[in-house]
């Protein structure tokens, strides 16, 4: 890694996070062990949800304080994070040899590709020029320490609020660890 671990700000940890996912995403296509493409989709579901709730948590506060349409950016992202959630669960409960199961993988890939290009193109240039290196470097470390407490799994009924992920979501996210345990899925 170049960069030294101080030296990365919030942008570049979700930048980095779209291009993990996205690259676990498209290998799961040429996998032909149904149990290896359950656990890479298992894998993938729970670092998308830990990211998605660390960006409406942190992220997305700052957005909506600092960017001229930050509003309405961040309602768009909430609504195509609901999107994905809406996939991810749906992925979840399809068995990795149905032929459904390679048409939610692309469609959660589609998806995920059109929000990453979203954010990367038009919103993390404006939160780097509009937001102070040190504020963006301690937005990653909320950022990862958020991931560490966030749900695992997608959870499409509840809000897609920084309050409500503050206070119920650490809650969620041992739930969902405890069921991650006790079933064997793997969520890193």
């Amino acid at each position: 890694m170049a960069k030294q671990r101080t030296d990365t700000d919030v942008v570049d940890e979700l930048t980095t996070d779209h291009r993990e996912a996205l690259e676990l995403l498209d290998r799961i296509p040429s996998i032909v062990d149904p149990d290896e493409r359950r656990d890479l989709a298992d894998i993938v579901i729970s670092e998308v949800v830990r990211h998605s709730v660390s960006e409406e948590m942190y992220v997305y506060p700052a957005m909506r304080e600092h960017l001229p349409d930050g509003e309405r950016l961040v309602e768009h992202d909430i609504q195509e994070h609901k999107e994905l959630e809406e996939v991810m669960k749906q992925l979840e409960g399809v068995s990795a040899s149905e032929s459904r199961f390679d048409a939610l993988v692309r469609e959660m890939t589609d998806k995920l590709r059109h929000h990453a290009h979203d954010e990367e193109t038009e919103q993390f240039p404006q939160l780097r020029e509009r937001v102070p290196r040190e504020e963006l470097v301690k937005l990653r470390e909320k950022v990862e320490t958020a991931k560490k407490l966030a749900p695992t799994r997608p959870h499409p009924g509840a809000p897609n609020s920084a309050l409500f992920h503050k206070i119920v979501g650490p809650g969620v996210g041992l739930v969902d660890r405890l069921r991650d345990k006790l079933t064997n899925r793997p969520n890193s």
